[in-house]
């Protein structure tokens, strides 16, 4: 059973969307603000988040930030209907996915089951061989699915579940374009739409990582108004 943290400051949807998380049979814990919520991660992480931007003592931003220090386990952020520079700024600082208020709890539930099978699926023990579970060694980088590691020049570099799964899909076969809705296809299940600017903020993000690797970082490459591809260098 995958224990799910709810964190927000409005009681309503912390009991409403645990309600229906249970029934869907997952393990619940709420909290109320993101200190608390933070309290009690620094003892034991569950396996997954659903965040709350906006709340007091410890806002959803911040609590993100401390939580990527440690650990790379999916995060949800819960938005309101207009903030799209906290969307945009959220998945840059390590977001896996956002939903936005008022939302319905049936896509909410989508999101985190995909989430989970990808986490799953990268830390499985015994995995079929696959296209999607081979080691993947192009140039400087090296990627390993079974074990969910990246290294670029031999440095470790920490990947989110989608970051990785992008990655992974350009670096399959470098050279070819990948346009923004094949990427859509390989981080989201057919039920969950996100649009470009998500997929953009997820490229945006991976960039950094490696590049704070490697300043000269270039391998994945832009054509604008088409899509992303990998070069190998």
């Amino acid at each position: 059973m995958s224990k799910i943290a709810l964190v927000d400051d409005d009681r309503n949807i912390l009991t409403s969307v645990s309600m229906t998380l249970e029934a869907e049979g997952f393990e619940v814990e709420t909290y109320n603000d993101g200190q608390q919520a933070f309290d009690a991660f620094s003892k034991k992480l569950p396996d997954m988040a659903v965040l709350d931007i906006k709340m007091p003592r410890m806002d959803g931003m911040d609590l993100l930030q401390r939580l990527r220090q440690k650990s790379q386990m999916p995060v949800i952020f819960l938005t309101s209907k207009d903030d799209e520079i906290d969307e945009v700024l959220g998945l840059r600082m390590g977001a896996d996915d956002y939903v936005k208020k008022p939302f319905s709890q049936r896509l909410l539930v989508e999101r985190i089951r995909a989430l989970l099978r990808r986490q799953d699926a990268n830390n499985g023990d015994v995995v079929a061989d696959t296209e999607e579970t081979k080691v993947i060694e192009r140039g400087e980088l090296r990627m390993d699915p079974l074990r969910h590691s990246v290294s670029w020049k031999g440095q470790d570099v920490s990947l989110t579940v989608t970051e990785f799964l992008l990655l992974q899909a350009l670096a399959q076969r470098p050279g070819f374009v990948k346009s923004r809705d094949q990427l859509m296809d390989v981080a989201y299940d057919d039920q969950v739409y996100v649009d470009d600017r998500t997929i953009d903020s997820h490229i945006k993000r991976l960039r950094k990582k490696l590049r704070m690797a490697d300043a000269e970082f270039s391998a994945i490459e832009t054509l604008y108004g088409i899509g992303y591809r990998y070069n190998e260098e």
